[in-house]
């Protein structure tokens, strides 16, 4: 199934839009993985393998700080239109919710000046102080990570935790996602993303610049993860919550309230961390989310089908707007596949 779409990555490899890719299809309770590629060109060529480890960049935000977010919404912690400031008082706006971090509505204004040369904590500070242009909030969705990193700081005021050991206790562990991590992980498995001046060949640590300096206080990027760990968590959502122990992630209420557009006043549809696509043919909504590096998920909840996509499209270099372009022809071929 899906010869189209493998034809079609096949192509982007040798096209060298991406060095290579794992990639997953589930379609009438069928599996089918492949590798393509390589996992590395940079200084030599070395195979992706299925157990290649890939930088999931924004990926983190839906696997990891929006799945924790949903589980203190569920519990009534948290309402997604209360000021975000009753649940994080170091932040100064008190037009912005949840609701509108979750769906890129803030109208945050997320350049920092000399980002690079800041520390850590002096990072910190800097987002929560960032700029947010009130005539806006709620009625433009602007992609960013500035929300998810202020529910990130949210998340660790919350729990007293930091962020890289609240997604392994409560997200890797539960799901079994054994080869998945953050810092603690198999370098030698590790698809490199970026060569860049200062840091060389990044191999094995994040790429995001600001996942790099926030380390464990990072809630928008910093997880690597093979194409089987991100099936375990794809498994969760199309089960509805259910884990393989008969626990629940999730309720299945809460899944099932992601199929549903949150930004009725802005100019795209959002879900709660995720970005709606719509089935071609039944016009339904599908769970969509990318990440920079060169990854991405598609997951059908009402099909109970999927399609995962790691690569690592910035090694050696970033030409993002060629990946761009392949990307969103592939994501079509596949719909038409999908149809079928």
């Amino acid at each position: 199934m899906f010869e189209k779409t493998i034809a079609t990555i096949e192509l982007m490899h040798q096209d060298k839009i991406i060095p290579g890719a794992n990639y997953l299809f589930l379609k009438q309770g069928d599996i089918q993985k492949g590798v393509i590629g390589f996992k590395e060109v940079m200084p030599e060529e070395i195979s992706a393998t299925h157990d290649t480890l890939y930088d999931m960049a924004s990926l983190t935000k839906v696997m990891m700080t929006n799945t924790l977010v949903l589980q203190l919404i569920e519990k009534n912690v948290l309402d997604i239109d209360a000021p975000f400031k009753t649940y994080l008082p170091s932040w100064h706006e008190e037009r912005v919710t949840l609701r509108h971090l979750l769906t890129h509505t803030s109208a945050v204004y997320g350049y920092i000046e000399k980002r690079d040369e800041l520390s850590g904590e002096e990072l910190k500070q800097s987002i929560l102080r960032l700029p947010v242009n009130k005539s806006i909030i709620g009625k433009k969705k602007v992609y960013t990570d500035t929300g998810t990193l202020l529910i990130g700081f949210m998340l660790e005021d919350y729990y007293k935790q930091n962020l890289h050991d609240l997604f392994t206790e409560k997200v890797l562990h539960p799901l079994g996602m054994t080869s998945s991590g953050f810092t603690n992980i198999d370098k030698t498995k590790c698809a490199p993303t970026q060569v860049t001046k200062t840091r060389g060949v990044i191999k094995g640590e994040v790429h995001d610049p600001k996942a790099y300096q926030l380390k464990e206080h990072c809630g928008s990027a910093g997880l690597f993860s093979t194409i089987d760990d991100s099936f375990k968590f794809v498994q969760m959502m199309l089960n509805k919550g259910a884990l393989p122990s008969d626990d629940k992630m999730l309720l299945p209420e809460t899944i099932e309230s992601l199929l549903q557009d949150y930004t009725p006043t802005a100019t795209l549809s959002r879900s709660l961390g995720w970005d709606l696509r719509y089935h071609l043919e039944k016009k339904h909504p599908i769970l969509y989310h990318t990440g920079y590096t060169g990854t991405f998920m598609l997951i059908d909840i009402i099909e109970q089908e999927a399609f995962i996509f790691l690569s690592n499209r910035v090694h050696p270099y970033d030409n993002r707007q060629d990946y761009i372009r392949k990307r969103d022809e592939l994501i079509e071929v596949f719909q038409k596949e999908q149809t079928n």
